[in-house]
């Protein structure tokens, strides 16, 4: 059996039209699981909001893990730290700053809560805490504690808004910070060094593995990074352009049970 680690991005991928999983998806997982792979889901969301779906997957206990924050930690089901790769303070006004220039939204996300410096909250915002189970505290830039651990930070506004933004980021920005694009209405700003290919890499060395031992099922920018890591890379029907090229399968879209037929076609053994 060459693929030992199945890692499988949420949004758009694993879940459904509905944010939820399909029983064909459940059924695919629980079959490789007995095969005798690691399925790792690898989200920009945080522990809080992946674990309801572990709970669903019967995905538990320290010997299985969760790539989070878009490649900023890699962490064991119960919540231990394997890798953490933060934003500092500086990182963080310097950010806020920005998003005031580009006329957009921003909030920054710690592991256990949503910060603001906008009062006049953005109804993405408001989403994205429902979505991840993470509540929202305001705090202006100088009401924020110099040592608060950011996980990451993210532009979160109209599509529109979002694509005048990337146009107008500086160039050092792209060179201090690792900048993805997870949904037309989220730009997530990380440490240069965090990427979900990047912590899946030292995920898989951790556990013994190459890239050859993993296959890796993703469909918007920030899944980029894995699907050019492993040697098994899958984009959904539904994924962008780009992660279409950069893959070596195509799977069927997140409506129609992708995430199943990739681990039935190319990850299960006869």
């Amino acid at each position: 059996m060459s693929v030992k680690l199945i890692a499988i991005d949420m949004d758009g991928t694993l879940l459904n039209e509905h944010s939820a999983l399909n029983p064909a998806t459940i059924a695919a997982i629980n079959a490789a699981k007995a095969q005798g792979s690691k399925v790792v889901l690898c989200t920009g969301r945080p522990l809080s909001g992946v674990s309801p779906f572990l709970t669903q997957l019967g995905i538990t206990g320290d010997d299985n893990y969760v790539i989070t924050f878009n490649g900023s930690m890699a962490q064991t089901i119960t919540g231990k730290i394997i890798t953490s790769l933060t934003l500092t303070h500086n990182d963080y006004i310097d950010v806020e700053a920005l998003s005031r220039k580009l006329a957009v939204h921003c909030h920054v996300e710690s592991e256990d809560h949503i910060y603001t410096a906008n009062r006049d909250i953005s109804p993405y915002t408001v989403g994205e805490s429902s979505l991840i189970n993470m509540q929202i505290r305001y705090r202006t830039p100088e009401e924020m504690r110099p040592d608060l651990p950011i996980v990451k930070a993210m532009f979160i506004d109209t599509p529109a808004l979002i694509d005048a933004a990337v146009a107008a980021l500086p160039t050092a920005f792209n060179e201090r910070f690792h900048i993805v694009r997870s949904a037309p209405y989220f730009l997530e700003i990380l440490n240069n060094q965090a990427s979900k290919g990047q912590t899946l890499k030292a995920l898989a060395e951790y556990l013994g593995l190459t890239a050859d031992n993993v296959m890796a099922i993703g469909d918007q920018g920030n899944d980029l990074s894995m699907l050019t890591y492993a040697t098994h890379s899958v984009a959904m029907g539904n994924a962008i352009p780009e992660a279409k090229r950069i893959a070596k399968y195509e799977t069927k879209t997140n409506v129609e049970d992708g995430v199943a037929h990739a681990i039935n076609t190319w990850a299960l053994t006869d």
